[in-house]
């Protein structure tokens, strides 16, 4: 039985992604919104997909690849939501701005976590 950890990466990812993919659901359709909606559901995808890839490395360097693609992905993910508008309506921008919080703290954990398994080349 897989033992549950307080804070599963694992779950965060999927979690952000269903999360965005929620948010384009209620975010008001504007003439950029199908643009920037399809970009965030791809980007918030990849990088739960990517951290699940991460997790199954092969190796140290593939594992270290794998997480600057999540944060690459989580990057991108942040710059869709900050693009998105939401027309001022009260409680979608507050999702916004939580979605935005979330997509910050998964790019300085993937950044931790490759800053402490940088590879030193002798």
């Amino acid at each position: 039985m897989k033992e549950l950890r307080p804070f599963d990466l694992e779950d965060r990812t999927y979690q952000f992604t269903i999360k965005c993919r929620n948010f384009t659901k209620i975010i008001p359709k504007t003439l950029s919104y199908w643009e920037y909606a399809k970009q965030l559901i791809r980007s918030s995808g990849s990088t739960a997909a990517n951290y699940i890839e991460a997790n199954e490395a092969l190796s140290k360097k593939d594992f270290v690849h794998r997480l600057k693609i999540c944060r690459k992905e989580v990057k991108e993910s942040r710059l869709w939501l900050k693009l998105i508008e939401t027309g001022n309506v009260c409680g979608i921008e507050s999702e916004q701005n939580n979605l935005i919080d979330e997509s910050t703290q998964l790019i300085k954990i993937f950044t931790s976590i490759i800053e402490k398994n940088k590879i030193t080349k002798i």
